[in-house]
């Protein structure tokens, strides 16, 4: 299970709104230690990353009131050993977010893995859906590149207001149900005039790429590590028997990635850089063991929100995650886009 806590975001004033929820490659430049002038990039500090607690929550229960475990499945798992992972310095490309309660840094805390890619704005990251249902306010929400125990080599990017996209039918449906829309995309803000992708590169986002790919590069930040986690196997194609979590999924077998992992990708080696065939998350939000990990077949629906994300459109009927400076300056600009849509 993977499931962690998710983020939200409640604009006050007079008016309470719940705001809403492929490019050549470049090598990336030489990592600056410089701070920025961004409010998220000052306000998180080394010692306030490393202060933050990775965010887990407890299971969740299959629609049909079973566990959801197939027993095909299941028998996997007895016969054959995951292959090992190991702590590493991590993917400039792969990062994972922080946030904090607004009391300097106390209830700081990080969940969830996310990816650059590429994208006409050049500032979208991908992650898991279950990772941001709007249920909880955060502050100082952000996405940190690479970050490694303490370190920020590409600095930190805040959340774009209004810069959540996920599928409506994955809450209106739930997480059982629309597992296999468990899939976002976030949108960033730049750090010094520069966005993410610009900083970092990105992975092409591969669409309608079968199941089965091999080597399988999987990354991600699990709560009790305070490296990012990788491992190498194969995807295979998993096939729910359970009635309340339909659908297929891509399954890999790397030990070890527990409760935090969700959004980190599974990524394939390009030509020229990498390309990203899913994300922890979908059936049971990503595994109900440490050593099997699951995600979406990034299909249509993929494709379509990915669109929806990169041509301008605001997902105002979502909710979402950020609160930083940067959200009075957009707040009423959403304000009226809502209003306007009535």
């Amino acid at each position: 299970m993977r499931h962690v806590g998710r983020p939200a975001l409640l604009v006050s004033g007079a008016l309470f709104l719940l705001l809403p929820l492929t490019s050549a490659h470049a090598a990336p430049p030489t990592p600056s230690a410089a701070p920025s002038s961004g409010s998220t990039d000052t306000y998180w500090t080394a010692e306030r990353m490393r202060a933050a607690k990775a965010v887990k929550a407890g299971p969740v229960d299959s629609a049909d009131g079973t566990d959801g475990t197939d027993g095909t499945d299941q028998a996997k798992r007895t016969t054959a050993a995951a292959a090992p992972s190991k702590p590493s310095t991590g993917l400039p490309i792969v990062g994972t977010f922080f946030w904090s309660d607004g009391k300097g840094g106390k209830g700081a805390g990080h969940f969830c893995g996310g990816t650059v890619v590429n994208s006409p704005g050049r500032n979208l990251v991908m992650s898991a859906g279950h990772c941001f249902d709007g249920k909880t306010a955060r502050p100082n929400l952000a996405f940190v590149p690479q970050y490694d125990d303490g370190k920020k080599p590409y600095g930190s990017y805040a959340v774009k207001p209004g810069g959540i996209f996920v599928d409506q039918r994955y809450p209106a449906w739930g997480r059982d149900a629309a597992a296999g829309l468990d899939f976002n995309f976030i949108q960033l803000e730049p750090r010094d005039g520069k966005n993410v992708q610009d900083a970092v590169g990105g992975a092409d986002l591969l669409v309608d790429a079968g199941y089965e790919h091999d080597p399988v590069r999987l990354v991600g930040y699990p709560a009790n590590q305070p490296h990012p986690l990788e491992c190498t196997d194969r995807t295979e194609r998993f096939d729910s028997s359970s009635p309340g979590i339909p659908g297929s999924f891509l399954r890999i077998e790397c030990d070890a990635y527990s409760g935090g992992s969700s959004g980190g990708p599974f990524l394939v080696k390009r030509v020229s850089g990498w390309g990203i065939v899913g994300v922890i998350g979908g059936w049971k939000t990503g595994g109900d063991t440490d050593d099997v990990s699951y995600s979406p077949y990034f299909g249509k629906d993929v494709q379509a929100l990915y669109d929806k994300a990169t041509d301008g459109r605001e997902p105002v009927t979502s909710r979402d995650v950020l609160d930083t400076a940067g959200t009075w300056r957009h707040a009423g600009t959403l304000a009226a886009e809502i209003l306007r849509r009535r």
